[in-house]
């Protein structure tokens, strides 16, 4: 599905929403168009609940003109057997209308929640498949806010909204036409007030539009600052910041709070405007009706129905109102998860993608160029290759590009210029499941999901054996302390991992990344955040790992590469320097100064 929606550039810091500014129309086909595709599966569960809003319509019209009824005729007469009949049509109408809204709002809350599940997991879904250059540029809270609070307005429109709206319009004209045909001409007195109303609400919507909008981005700015500032809580509390960015943290705050205020002040405004026009009806039918009941041209009993048609009259304008509101944040919200669906992912598969069934493990750089952003090179002619079973070791300074190499390979992001090959396959040329599943990555901050630690091990391989899981713990040099746990490999990991050490954690991540048996192994410096103890373990379950296998190694200790069958030095983005240990020493060059700087001892320089 196409949507003609404008795609102007996102601006700001990540926390900050990154939301740009929205048209903030009160109807856009295209947005409309997806909304309602939601409700197609629905449509018996809609039809049903049609049919229980027009029952519920005919009950509430029936109501005042029994009320008219009895006071006209039965209390009129003194024929009391009559009004106690009325009094039960009356109370049986009021007992239907209690069931068929009911039975309406039970069926439109399945609705709705069946519509909230599918629209979250569309969404979710799709965010797995866009490109790593789209989360580099969108904030978590901006993702979460759309996830959350753009997804639920658009559901409360769809699962109630849509229904409620016609149910005020056929409830609006009906009583209109009840109204007109009992009395012209007190009816046409009481519409004195609709254009008023009218005018009201068209001043309202416009201002709502824009009020509704704000709402929406100040909401997402405050959802982004939120969690970027929880998930950095440590560095505020180790550089004693508490103050500072509570400061900052209450500045987007205040601009939700003066946006939401904002909003309610409209609403503050324009619902007393609708009573007080709604009063000048009741006023008027009780000043001219009364009159005419004196001329004897109107019955008292008519002047009560047609209060009560008047109360009913004006609700469904003021139901409309709230309607309206609902509709503009649905539009805002609608329009904004538009943009995420109608982008198409940077790397996916074509028409002629195949897959590889087993990767022999022939890898080839071939003049490959990157670059995150436009005119800002990272990588420049880079090309290399890697015989099967072989392992080439990256090394280099901080932002020389190692790690960038390693997510081409894995097709995170998509090269720039030349190609990149494996087994002669270009990339390009091969299904991202195909590639991935025979690739496994140990990378430099190791990320362990919520679940236990068995789950953790067996997250690439879901329907691996408790003995292949205890396997891969063994080799990865874990195990011995997974068994040592009250719960073993059922304990929980918790947020953030905080009940497991950073070595921990990346042992974890390496028996995964055993257990997942890759082709090709990526290891991104997995040693270079823990200690020498656990750098030795990693070590000892790597060379077991790397047996067999075409890898490639990012490493800043230079001791971890010194086996490699080939360095390769990249600096400022390209290779300036390559060969084995032995040789790049000879050369004395980039690599030896990185070396010498490092080892100092003549023992480390043998």
């Amino acid at each position: 599905m196409t949507f003609n929606i404008s795609t102007s550039s996102f601006h700001g810091p990540a926390h900050m929403g990154q939301y740009r500014d929205v048209t903030g129309k009160v109807f856009d086909w295209d947005i409309m168009r997806l909304l309602l595709h939601y409700l197609v599966p629905y449509r018996l569960q809609m039809a049903e609940s049609l049919l229980w809003m027009l029952i519920g319509s005919g009950l509430a019209l029936v109501t005042p003109y029994l009320t008219k009824q009895a006071i006209d005729v039965y209390i009129a007469q003194g024929n009391y057997s009559g009004l106690a009949w009325i009094a039960l049509l009356v109370l049986l109408c009021y007992t239907l209308s209690f069931l068929v809204d009911w039975r309406r709002r039970i069926v439109m809350s399945k609705v709705g929640n069946k519509i909230l599940n599918t629209m979250r997991g569309e969404l979710f879904r799709h965010y797995q498949v866009l490109s790593m250059s789209f989360l580099d540029q969108h904030g978590i809270g901006t993702l979460i806010s759309r996830m959350l609070g753009d997804v639920g307005v658009i559901n409360e429109l769809l699962s109630q909204g849509l229904v409620a709206m016609l149910s005020d319009i056929v409830m609006l004209v009906s009583i209109i036409v009840v109204m007109l045909a009992l009395s012209p001409r007190l009816a046409l007195l009481t519409f004195t007030v609709l254009p008023f109303m009218v005018l009201a609400t068209v001043l309202f919507s416009k201002k709502a539009r824009t009020a509704y909008r704000d709402t929406r981005m100040s909401s997402s700015n405050l959802t982004g600052r939120l969690a970027e500032d929880i998930d950095g809580m440590r560095v505020i509390q180790a550089f004693t910041e508490e103050g500072r960015m509570s400061r900052e943290f209450e500045t987007v705050n205040r601009s939700n709070r003066d946006a939401n205020i904002y909003a309610i002040k409209l609403s503050a405004i324009f619902s007393p405007t609708m009573e007080v026009l709604s009063m000048l009806a009741t006023c008027a039918i009780l000043w001219f009706g009364g009159r005419m009941v004196e001329g004897n041209t109107l019955t008292v009993g008519m002047i009560v129905a047609f209060l009560s048609y008047t109360s009913r009259l004006f609700q469904p304008i003021l139901d409309l109102s709230q309607v309206m509101n609902t509709w503009q944040a649905a539009m805002a919200g609608g329009e904004r998860v538009a943009q995420i669906l109608q982008l198409e992912p940077d790397i996916k598969d074509t028409s002629d993608s195949i897959d590889i069934p087993s990767i022999v493990g022939q890898v080839d750089f071939d003049g490959v160029d990157f670059q995150y952003l436009d005119n800002t090179p990272v990588l420049h002619n880079i090309s290399f290759s890697i015989p099967p079973r072989q392992t080439t070791a990256l090394v280099g300074p901080t932002g020389a590009g190692k790690s960038t190499i390693a997510s081409l390979l894995l097709r995170f992001y998509e090269a720039s210029g030349g190609e990149i090959r494996i087994d002669g396959v270009p990339l390009k040329k091969i299904k991202i499941t195909s590639l991935r599943s025979q690739l496994g990555v140990v990378p430099q901050e190791p990320f362990l999901f919520p679940g236990t630690i068995g789950y953790n091990i067996r997250f690439g391989r879901p329907d691996a054996s408790d003995a292949e899981v205890i396997q891969a713990a063994r080799a990865a040099r874990i195990h011995d302390y997974i068994s040592e746990l009250p719960q073993g490999y059922d304990t929980p990991v918790l947020e953030g991992s905080a009940n497991l050490s950073l070595g921990q954690r990346q042992l974890i991540c390496l028996a995964r990344t055993i257990l997942a048996s890759p082709h090709i192994l990526i290891l991104d410096e997995a040693t270079s955040n823990v200690d020498l103890r656990t750098e030795g373990l990693i070590q000892e379950a790597v060379e077991q790992l790397l047996e067999g296998r075409t890898s490639l190694v990012i490493a800043h200790r230079l001791a971890t590469v010194q086996h490699a069958d080939n360095i390769l030095v990249i600096d400022h983005g390209e290779i300036v320097e390559q060969g084995t240990h032995r040789e790049l020493l000879a050369k004395n060059g980039v690599y030896a100064h990185l070396y010498q700087t490092q080892f100092l001892t003549s023992e480390a320089m043998t």
